[in-house]
């Protein structure tokens, strides 16, 4: 298997990749007329914040279960020469795996605390030995390797 990638580099794969998809979700909520918030004179309205979250949590999910299961790699990854590997042998994940390991990353950032669940569950790798491995690589059982 090639070497563990750089917690470091994985952490700016993924603000890539939050970026670009954030970029998306941006531009279909307004494009429906959904958002986090409404003014007016009279009232702020929060209630559709969960059609934003939604729409996040999916296109997240979506995005990283469908890149990762062709090659092991989104943007932000292929970018910065690293891939996502099953720990148990360094083939390219499944749709199964890859779809559990996004869930575990993604849901609660969509719908709880993004910025602190994002720390969190990323961050693991920081700390984690001996495979480095995020909260969601543990419940997929993948890690993050080095291509380059």
């Amino acid at each position: 298997m090639p070497p563990l990638a750089d917690s470091g580099k994985r952490t700016l794969a993924r603000i890539i990749d939050m970026i670009l998809v954030g970029i998306v979700v941006l531009l279909l909520t307004w494009a429906f007329g959904v958002s986090a918030y409404t003014f007016d004179s009279e009232r702020t309205e929060v209630g559709r914040s969960l059609a934003q979250s939604f729409i996040a949590a999916v296109l997240y999910i979506a995005y990283d279960t469908f890149m990762m299961t062709r090659s092991g790699q989104t943007l932000g990854k292929k970018w910065l020469g690293l891939r996502v590997a099953n720990l148990e042998n360094g083939a390219t994940p499944s749709v199964q795996t890859m779809l559990i390991r996004s869930l575990v990353l993604w849901v609660p950032f969509a719908f709880c605390c993004a910025c602190i669940w994002t720390a969190v569950s990323g961050g693991w790798s920081f700390f984690d030995k001996p495979y480095k491995q995020g909260l969601h690589d543990k419940a997929a059982k993948t890690v993050v390797v080095s291509t380059g």
